[in-house]
């Protein structure tokens, strides 16, 4: 199987709360769209990550697939079973990581929360699976402290531990890094990537507004805004489906100011900044086309007796591509 997920179509649409307003104007619109018209493919052991602002619809599709909530309309297929008429089969392939720490119960130790979900799930040998599951998020040595006794991240990777306790082929995960300090998420990284992806060979779906982290982590990467996929690809595909110039950072010694400010007349530059420092230039350069213009740059600034000491290209980062691609809105 080339795909282990699958969607078409999917959409799921709430009734709108309906306040005095609605009620006074009769209003027809009694329908809000958390996402439309969803068309992804994920492949087995791939590392999947969805990004987009608060409110893109980022939880409401992960709900749908692990098959929490209804779609309105659409479907998917995880491992070959329909989510909707299969829901058991497919619930069987999946394991859910929430950021939602209040899921668990605090006055129960580690152990027996696990111990818990795992008999809710009619897991066989639960207390070997348990067990398991703690050695593999290195948790073993606190696993009969209380659960609120935990810090954010060993929390966090509890959550993780939950989510395998069946051994899923597909772990969703929705925003596993929030609500945690920088080095313990740094450590979260590290451990699903190394552990779970490369050791393991989990197919990773994961939700993210944090976009280093996607970059990092993901080997494709969907953007999603208002219910909708706007993109999806690996970094480079992204990179290819925006109008970008390329940023050129050149280091120049020895040469007039006179000479540099006369690029600014040179077709294909769309911006240029010079800055001195004694008798070394620094300057960045917007090139609508690099193969044309850079080598005609180089020319004009040796001919005229400078030296290049360092020349840099810097292509958009995937902070810019998701901007190009997020619908206008007003500052909050």
């Amino acid at each position: 199987m080339e795909y282990i997920l699958e969607t078409f179509e999917l959409t799921k649409r709430f009734a709108r709360t309906k306040g005095f307003i609605d009620i006074l104007m009769r209003s027809r619109n009694n329908k809000v769209s958390a996402i439309e018209e969803i068309n992804l493919k994920v492949k087995k052991n791939e590392f999947f990550g969805i990004i987009g602002p608060n409110g893109a619809g980022k939880t409401t599709l992960i709900k749908i697939l692990c098959t929490l909530i209804l779609p309105t309309s659409g479907s998917a297929c995880l491992n070959g079973y329909d989510i909707v008429k299969e829901d058991e089969k497919a619930r069987e392939c999946l394991g859910f990581v929430s950021g939602d720490e209040r899921s668990f119960y605090w006055r129960l130790t580690g152990r027996q929360n696990l111990e818990f979900f795992a008999s809710l799930a009619n897991i066989r040998d639960y207390n070997k699976k348990v067990c398991e599951v703690l050695e593999l998020v290195d948790l073993k040595d606190k696993a009969d402290s209380k659960f609120q006794t935990y810090s954010a991240g060993m929390k966090q990777r509890m959550a993780i531990a939950r989510g395998l306790l069946n051994d899923p082929e597909v772990l969703f995960m929705d925003e596993p890094t929030r609500s945690i300090d920088p080095f313990s998420a740094e450590k979260l990284r590290s451990f699903i990537k190394e552990r779970l992806v490369k050791e393991q060979g989990k197919t990773i779906f994961m939700s993210t507004h944090l976009l280093d982290e996607a970059e990092e982590l993901c080997d494709r990467i969907a953007i999603i805004d208002k219910g909708r996929l706007k993109a999806c690809g690996n970094l480079d595909d992204l990179k290819e489906k925006i109008p970008s110039n390329e940023i050129c950072n050149l280091e120049v010694k020895g040469i007039s100011k006179d000479v540099l400010t006369s690029l600014v007349d040179m077709e294909g530059i769309s911006e240029i900044s010079i800055y001195f420092s004694s008798d070394i230039a620094n300057i960045e350069i917007q090139l609508a086309n690099r193969e044309t213009l850079l080598p005609q740059i180089i020319e004009r600034i040796v001919n005229n007796g400078g030296k290049i000491r360092e020349c840099n290209l810097k292509k958009p980062d995937l902070n810019e591509i998701f901007m190009k691609f997020m619908d206008k809105r007003e500052s909050y």
